[in-house]
């Protein structure tokens, strides 16, 4: 890796990708939807450019989501069950120790039992077991009795692991959403909207969310009236919508309408563990997080069992109904979290110094860091990191449980599908998987250095260096005095933002370094007053406190900016809104 060129680690200068939709459509939409003029430039920029379809976006209800017998396999799947609740065969739900595959778990191993299934559940370990479905649970499940395994957020490319299972007896029902091989695992049903010869009309559901619709199928069929099954799916949409926001998939589409409603029912939650973890991870009870918050307090809790530790004590946290075992569990979440952020750190600033020292080639397009002695467990994490600093795709792999292999998460930048490099070269691999933006792997350790050799070639081939520096795409151009309280609901009515439906981003002109910039907490972040047009704001510049001169009172900037929902400046009587600085540079002169 080893070059003559610079360590790409000082900033590279961001692209601002702007441009202005018609200027008839934003009046039309500010007209007839009453958002705001912000918003509905927003809409247009983002391809809303009717009315109707707006109003649809804005407005997503229950009767939005389609029929879960559209999904090939679903009616096998759902007379599987009724057979095996009809006839009380022993049912294993196998999961991932991940938010979606714990989730997952809960929300069917919840459905089930309502329905008067006898089912238990399997979450592997994630450093004694690795990912993915192993032979010697379904030998032990067979042992158990277990008539039928339905896998979650897991299984699709456990073609052999299936094909014991059916050898011992056991059906098997695939629900999964990640990519498939191009063989499909022998099993009963498969439910995936990504497999090649489904019509599914979402295909970008995460695994909680697949594990949703095989509920709706069953409540569908079940004798429950309908009006109680529309209150069990919403009940259960607050944990699709976590897996939805921690899965990191696009909120478009069906996952618009679980993540709208899921989070909103945050707002009241009776499930203990859930309320529990709302209570560890600082948010106020009563009010429904952003998806912000879900994201980077309540999701890295959930994660943090099964990176640090075990992910039972995350299906425990939420099956139970002693609360104060609840605030037991979710207090050693807490702390499990604390291990990982501090685990999390020493390795990515491990790597940061391994690059200062021996720097690599500019033109490297692809990284690969490995290393004995990194916790497994975070290894996700520390490549999402190293891919916001760097600006290329990132695999970082350490020790696996059996000798002389190394596993590994990787993950991507937009323009770089990861899956599909690791298709090129399935011989380097013991098992691979995953999807565009995150995938992982496991690899022998002779083998790491012809891969990071072929993964660069790949990306080298497929990337521009304009794929290799931050871009930032600009919404709307947005002054300081349109930031009006009607401006700022429109905004927020946009929401749920995340992966495919970002946060809304400003630019702002010729904007004013009203004053010295306070530096906050560590010195990575900053308080910045700006001016513009005789209105002053104060602007939290996270992670720009290596860009301090930037700020001088008195010097003229362009800016980009987001909006901010605050629930807790709301909560003391403030604004409930601030705005975050994306990027700023230097004003040039018309």
């Amino acid at each position: 890796m080893a070059g003559a060129s610079a360590v790409p680690y000082t900033r590279r200068p961001a692209r601002w990708i702007r441009s202005a939709p018609d200027p008839a459509v934003v009046l039309t939409l500010e007209r007839e939807l009453g958002i705001g003029l912000l918003a509905a430039r927003v809409l247009a920029h983002r391809g809303f450019t009717s009315s109707d379809r707006a109003a649809g976006f804005l407005n997503p209800s229950l009767s939005s989501l389609h029929d879960p017998l559209l999904m090939r396999g679903m009616d096998v799947a759902v007379e599987r069950l009724r057979q095996a609740i009809e006839r009380q065969d022993q049912i294993l739900l196998y999961g991932d120790y991940d938010v979606d595959g714990t989730t997952s778990i809960v929300i069917l191993k919840k459905a089930l039992d309502l329905l008067n299934a006898r089912a238990e559940f399997h979450v592997p370990h994630r450093l004694r077991d690795g990912y993915g479905m192993r032979a010697e649970v379904i030998e032990a499940a067979a042992a158990k009795g277990v008539k039928l395994i339905v896998s979650v957020d897991t299984g699709i490319r456990a073609t052999e692991v299936v094909r014991q299972a059916r050898e011992l007896g056991i059906d098997v029902i695939v629900t999964d959403h990640h990519l498939p091989e191009a063989e499909l695992p022998p099993a009963l049903a498969v439910l995936n909207p990504n497999r090649s010869d489904c019509d599914y009309p979402e295909k970008n559901l995460c695994g909680a969310g697949v594990t949703f619709k095989l509920i709706q199928a069953l409540f569908a069929a079940s004798a429950f009236p309908r009006d109680r099954q529309l209150r069990l799916l919403d009940s259960f949409l607050k944990m699709v919508a976590i897996a939805t926001i921690a899965d990191i998939v696009p909120l478009s589409g069906e996952n618009r309408v679980i993540v709208r409603r899921g989070v909103a029912g945050l707002r009241q939650v009776r499930n203990p563990g859930l309320r529990a973890l709302i209570g560890v991870s600082g948010l106020t009870d009563g009010v429904p997080p952003s998806t912000h918050q879900v994201g980077f307090r309540i999701a890295p809790r959930i994660n943090a069992a099964g990176r640090m530790d075990s992910a039972m004590d995350v299906i425990d946290l939420f099956l139970t109904e002693d609360a104060e075992r609840a605030r037991q569990l979710a207090s050693q979440l807490d702390v499990l979290n604390r291990e990982r952020q501090e685990a999390e750190a020493v390795i990515v600033q491990n790597i940061l110094d391994r690059c200062q020292e021996s720097p690599f080639d500019e033109e490297c397009a692809a990284l690969v860091f490995a290393e004995s002695g990194w916790h497994l467990g975070v290894v996700g994490i520390v490549a999402s990191r190293l891919v916001e600093r760097f600006c290329r795709p990132v695999f970082v792999l350490s020790d696996a449980a059996e000798e002389g292999l190394l596993s590994g998460s990787g993950r991507s930048i937009p323009s770089f599908h990861l899956l599909e490099a690791l298709e090129t070269m399935p011989d380097l691999f013991r098992k691979f998987g995953g999807h565009r933006q995150a995938a992982g792997l496991t690899i022998a350790r002779e083998s790491v250095t012809e891969f990071r050799r072929r993964f660069d070639a790949y990306a080298r081939a497929r990337l521009r260096a304009d794929d290799m520096r931050p871009q930032y795409v600009v919404d709307a151009d947005a002054a300081f005095p349109e930031l009006t309280e009607r401006a700022i609901d429109g905004i927020f009515s946009l929401a749920p933002f995340g992966f495919g439906n970002p946060t809304p981003l400003f630019c702002s002109e010729n904007v004013e370094v009203a004053g010295p910039p306070k530096i906050l907490g560590d010195g990575k972040h900053l308080k910045t007053p700006l001016r513009q047009q005789g209105r002053l704001l104060f602007f939290t510049a996270w992670n720009f406190g290596d860009r301090i001169d930037l700020f001088q009172p008195g010097r003229r900037l362009d800016i980009l900016f987001t909006v901010e929902d605050d629930p807790g400046s709301k909560s003391r009587g403030y604004a409930g809104w601030s705005v975050s600085m994306r990027d700023a540079r230097p004003c040039i002169p018309a």
